[in-house]
């Protein structure tokens, strides 16, 4: 599986941006889709997780309600609409993808459990 992140920019903070991550490959329904973030001078950290259908979500709490992910298997593609951002969100995004599935925090959130991962996408949040 390849993966290509977009849709980053610059925002002033309390707008909103949707990032999208393109996937190759016939069987992009059955993986399970993360999303991460590395900030200058910081460790990459989840940020949020759809699995296959039924589809369940997570996120990390710093972001929880103010972003939400989706996917659309029929475009092997999943989004990450980030709304009321903050100074704090900038970083640079990742997309990431494994072929298992994970219902354990400890697990969806862990950078070594997925097999692929895109080029990030920059996102910057002004104050």
């Amino acid at each position: 599986v390849q993966l290509q992140a977009s849709g980053g920019g610059l925002v002033q903070a309390g707008g909103s941006l949707r990032l999208s991550c393109a996937a190759s490959g016939r069987t992009f329904s059955s993986y399970f889709m993360g999303w991460f973030r590395q900030a200058p001078g910081k460790e990459r950290e989840f940020v949020a997780a759809i699995s296959r259908s039924p589809v369940n979500t997570y996120f990390a709490d710093s972001v929880k309600g103010r972003f939400t992910i989706s996917r659309d298997n029929a475009k092997n593609t999943v989004y990450l609409q980030m709304n009321s951002l903050k100074p704090e969100d900038t970083a640079v995004y990742y997309c990431a993808a494994s072929p298992r599935t994970y219902y354990s925090r400890s697990y969806y959130e862990d950078q070594n459990r997925y097999d692929y991962w895109g080029r990030g996408t920059q996102v910057t949040v002004s104050s």
